[in-house]
Parts: C-alpha cells; sequence; structure tokens
C-alpha cells in the first residue's frame, strides 16, 4: 500500500508550486532546495520531527539530509563517509530505518580473509554517523569476483529487517545463500545458511524467486530449481517455499508445489496478515521431449495456509487471444505463439474479494561495453520500460480479465566501470528478488520510468510518465516513446471491474512542472506520504496526506 504515495501525487501535483486541497487529497510543498547537485535518491524516514533523506553526488559522495517535518524546510547535511573498516573504504549499500532508529549499510570484500562483510552504523537525531560500525555479515566466499551481493527486505511491521546475501561460486559449482533477520537494535533473530551444489546436475538452472517476512516475523523463500534428467529424458522441475516460522524456532520447513509439463519462469511472492501466502508470475510450456520452451505461455497462481503448509490451491492460466494481439500481433496471435520471457512481475495486490491484481512490465538493462583505460573507464547504461501487462485474478486463481497498459521509456546514462550488475548471478543462477533501483545508478534516470499502481476502494489505477503527445491514446500501435522524461506529463489509467481503460490526462501541460521520481517516497502512516519531486535544477520535498 506505500505505493499509493506515487498514483495520487502523479494526478493531482502539475505545478512548481503546487500547493492545496483536492477532493480527499491534500498536498504541499517545502522549500525549493539549493544544492541541486546532490540529488534525493532515498528517503529513509521521519523520526523526531525530522525527515532524512540519502542524496549523492558524483560517483561516491553519499549525503544525509535533513528536513522539517512539518514544513518541509531543509535544516542540515552531512556527508556520508564509513570509517575505515580493515584498512579499507566500505561500498554504500543502504540507509533504513528500523523502528525507532536509522541505519546506514556498507560492504567490503576482505580479500584475506576471502569474506563479504556487511556492516551497519547507526546515524544520529542530529544526522551523525557513529564511527562504531556493527558487524551483520562476515560470509565466507571465494574471490572478489564471487563476492555475491546484499537484498534487503523491511517488515511489514516497521521493526525488523531481513537480509539476504547470495553468490554463485564457479570452481565449486555450487550456489550459498545465506538470510538474516534483524530487529531495531541490529541484534540478529534468526540466520540460516544454505548451499546448493551442482554436482551431477550441471545443467541446473537454481533461481531464488523471493523472498519476504510477514507481521509474525515468519520468513519464507521461494526456490525454484529445473534440470534435465538425461536418462529419463525429462525435465525436473522442484518449485518450493522454504518456511522458517517464529514459532517453531525458525526450523526450516519445506512446502512443495507439484506440478508436471510446464516451467516455472519467474514468481512474486505475497504474504498476508492473516497467514496466506500467495505466489503468482508466469510460466511456460514443455515441448514433447520434455525440454521447457522459455517463452511465457500464461499466468499462474499458487495460495499456501502458511499456519498448514498446504496448498489449497494451483491454476495455470493460458494468455487469451486478445492479449497476444496487443503484445506480439494478429499474425503470431493466430498461430498461438509465445511471449518473450522480457515481463519483470514487479507488483501484485491483494483485492477486496480475496482476488489479485498483478502487474508485469516489459523490461530490458543494456549494458555496454566499457570504454576507457582502468578505474576511468565508462560504462553506457540503457533502461527500457515499456507495456505493462495487467492481469485481475479471481480468489480460485482463474483469470478475471486481462489488458494492457501502452507505453514506451527509455533512460541512457552512463557510469563508471563498476561491475553493478550481476555479482550475484552466474551460469545458471538468478536471484529475482530486489526489484529496487541500484544505489550505483540512482539518480541518474531510471526512477523517472516504469509505473505506479494504486488500489482504493476496489479500484485499480496505474499512473506513469508518459509523452506529451499521447494523450488520449490508448492504443498500442499509436503511442509515441517517453524519451526526455524531464518534459513527461503524469498519466493515469483507471481500470473497472471487467477491465476497460479510462485515460486521465492533465488538462494542460504547464512548462516548468515538476516530475515526480517514482522510486523516490516514503509512507509514513495510512494517510501520511513524504515525496521527492524535481525538474532540472529545481528538487522539492513533499507531503501528501489523504483523509478517508
Amino acid at each position: 500500500m506505500k505505493h499509493i504515495v506515487h498514483v495520487l501525487l502523479f494526478l493531482f501535483v502539475l505545478n512548481v508550486n503546487a500547493q492545496g486541497k483536492l477532493g480527499p487529497i491534500t498536498i504541499s510543498y517545502g522549500e525549493e532546495i539549493k544544492e541541486d547537485k546532490e540529488k534525493i535518491v532515498r528517503i529513509a524516514g521521519e523520526l523526531n520531527g525530522k525527515i532524512y533523506t540519502l542524496a549523492r553526488k558524483g560517483k561516491k559522495k553519499y549525503f544525509l539530509k535533513m528536513f522539517g517535518a512539518d514544513k518541509m524546510e531543509i535544516l542540515g547535511t552531512q556527508q556520508i563517509e564509513f570509517t575505515e573498516y580493515k584498512g579499507k573504504d566500505l561500498t554504500f549499500e543502504e540507509i533504513i530505518v528500523i523502528g525507532n532508529n536509522l541505519y546506514a549499510f556498507g560492504s567490503l570484500y576482505d580479500r584475506k580473509a576471502k569474506e563479504n562483510h556487511l556492516v551497519g552504523f547507526p546515524i544520529s537525531a542530529d544526522g551523525k554517523l557513529s564511527k562504531n560500525g556493527q558487524i551483520l555479515f562476515n560470509t565466507k566466499v571465494t574471490k572478489k569476483r564471487e563476492r555475491g551481493a546484499f537484498y534487503f527486505k523491511e517488515s511489514p511491521t516497521g521493526d525488523r529487517l531481513l537480509i539476504m546475501h547470495a553468490a554463485f561460486f564457479d570452481k565449486k559449482e555450487e550456489v550459498q545463500y545465506e538470510v538474516k533477520l534483524f530487529d531495531e537494535n541490529l541484534q540478529a533473530v534468526m540466520t540460516n545458511l544454505e548451499t546448493v551444489p551442482f554436482e551431477d546436475r550441471r545443467d541446473l538452472e537454481f533461481n531464488i524467486a523471493d523472498f519476504d517476512v510477514n507481521v509474525y516475523d515468519d520468513i519464507f523463500i521461494v526456490i525454484n530449481e529445473s534440470y534435465r534428467d538425461r536418462k529419463a529424458k525429462k525435465n525436473i522441475e522442484k518449485f518450493e517455499v522454504h518456511a522458517f516460522k517464529k514459532e517453531s524456532g525458525y526450523a526450516k520447513e519445506i512446502i512443495n508445489i507439484d506440478f508436471i509439463n510446464r516451467e516455472v519462469i519467474n514468481c512474486e511472492l505475497l504474504a498476508t496478515n492473516n497467514d496466506v501466502l500467495h505466489l503468482v508470475g508466469f510460466y511456460s510450456s514443455v515441448r514433447k521431449n520434455g525440454k521447457a520452451n522459455k517463452k511465457l505461455r500464461g499466468v499462474y497462481a499458487a495460495t499456501i495456509n502458511a499456519k498448514t503448509n498446504e496448498v489449497t490451491n494451483l491454476k495455470f492460466n493460458k494468455f487469451d487471444y486478445e492479449t497476444k494481439v496487443k503484445l506480439i500481433g494478429e499474425r503470431r496471435a493466430k498461430k498461438d505463439k509465445d511471449i518473450k520471457p522480457l515481463y519483470r512481475t514487479h507488483s501484485l495486490i491483494e483485492k477486496e474479494d480475496g482476488g489479485l491484481f498483478l502487474l508485469s512490465e516489459y523490461q530490458q538493462i543494456v549494458v555496454g561495453r566499457a570504454q576507457g583505460i582502468g578505474p576511468v573507464a565508462v560504462q553506457p547504461i540503457i533502461y527500457i520500460n515499456n507495456e505493462i501487462i495487467v492481469t485481475s485474478l479471481n480468489a480460485d486463481g482463474t483469470v478475471a480479465w486481462t489488458n494492457v497498459i501502452p507505453k514506451e521509456q527509455k533512460a541512457a546514462f552512463t557510469v563508471f566501470s563498476l561491475g553493478i550488475f550481476g555479482f550475484a548471478s552466474g551460469n545458471n543462477f538468478s536471484v529475482g528478488v530486489g526489484i529496487a533501483i541500484p544505489i550505483a545508478v540512482a539518480g541518474r534516470g531510471p526512477e523517472y520510468l516504469s509505473a505506479i499502481p494504486i488500489y482504493e476502494n476496489g479500484q485499480l489505477t496505474v499512473v506513469f510518465n508518459d509523452n506529451k503527445k499521447n494523450i488520449g491514446v490508448t492504443d498500442i500501435e499509436k503511442i509515441k516513446r517517453l524519451g526526455n522524461y524531464n518534459k513527461a506529463i503524469p498519466t493515469a489509467f483507471v481500470f473497472d471491474d471487467k477491465g476497460e481503460i479510462t485515460r486521465i490526462d492533465p488538462e494542460e501541460y504547464q512548462d516548468g512542472q515538476l516530475v515526480i521520481r517514482p522510486g523516490v517516497y516514503y509512507r509514513k502512516g495510512a494517510n501520511d506520504y513524504i515525496i521527492y519531486a524535481s525538474r532540472r535544477s529545481k528538487d522539492k520535498l513533499g507531503r501528501m496526506q489523504i483523509q478517508n
């Protein structure tokens, strides 16, 4: 539900100085942030009457910007500089509020010990970073190139932090992943380390599809294994949820989701407050020889009783003809061709009737070849975020309707060759979690792309930045690409209970209007949100409040 902030804001904040009330929504901005070279990339939260944000400047400089909670005026800026750890500088990872505490996290590969470390540093109320860091991970790895990556998940209650470290070891041919749950004082509540050998399964495809923690501090990890049994001449598909429940002392429990003649492509996990697990994603068909096609055949939906570990429902839904026409064209749809596996499942929303909305977006990240010599080399990167498949599922897992949001978005930029992609992946291993924009590229454009869904009063609304030439257009064949996001307009697609679309555009385009960055926001409470908007050199922090 914290995604609500962007959707409503896009609809009603169109002018640089916008401030006022529109229906149940009140929006206000603070004063302009003068240090425009330091772009805000995270809003960590609000504590003790102050709003804490993370800003970056250049390649490696990070700053903590503090604002007054009432007027949203800037109170101060502190550069975040970690003390040396083991005689080396730490790589900045994240800044997160846990309970009533604010922390910054940094990582380091220890070459001598062959360990990957994660260290958490408390930040005081006045924004000063503690010199005494707390070691959270010191995981054994093989070498720097195989040091892996860290993934963060906040608990629904906000007072727990779930962190995963995952890596692939090429020479050993094994995957290693470690999960830890921390309380608001960064004390480990639970820890579990797993290794998965590829021995005798050299064509094994191993995917950590998703992981989550619920309101009861129970932890769930979705694992998908697929490999070819050459003797039996068939594909072996293992789709499991590994559960670690607080009341059982975090003993590992395996929940198997059994099916044949299909292969899971990806998964979105939703752990609800009433001990129900929802797993939704795309699946592929399997050929007569037992090999998976790898292309998208349709959407599956699985429901699990988290108390009993019983799989209470499992449905596989093939894409309908109308949806295929929009995605691959009429000629290929008539031949019943499958869809390319380029759609990322990034939003799963529970409906009032017990059903689900799944949003799946076309996404490509193109990383070009590094140009230059040594540490001054740079890499071109292109983010492409296009159409979104919106699937409405009934409570029994069948499809109520499917529609497609037409859009084309692109952001291109260059970064120093930091190797920001692929640390946790190698060969046939992948991690499907952690959809946030990496800190290394935050503030460079990708945060303007994609879309934000809101579900309120039984209605789904999806908002995104669009080209002003697309005002009123809903035909996927007629849309124009959004190339310059600094000139974007906010657009909302509203779906009725049959999946029909109503498009809402601003009445007129206003020069100088602020453009929201969907990747930068913070939900303080049920009806209170902190947001960030900018346009070229103009930056403002804002607040949106919704009255019931």
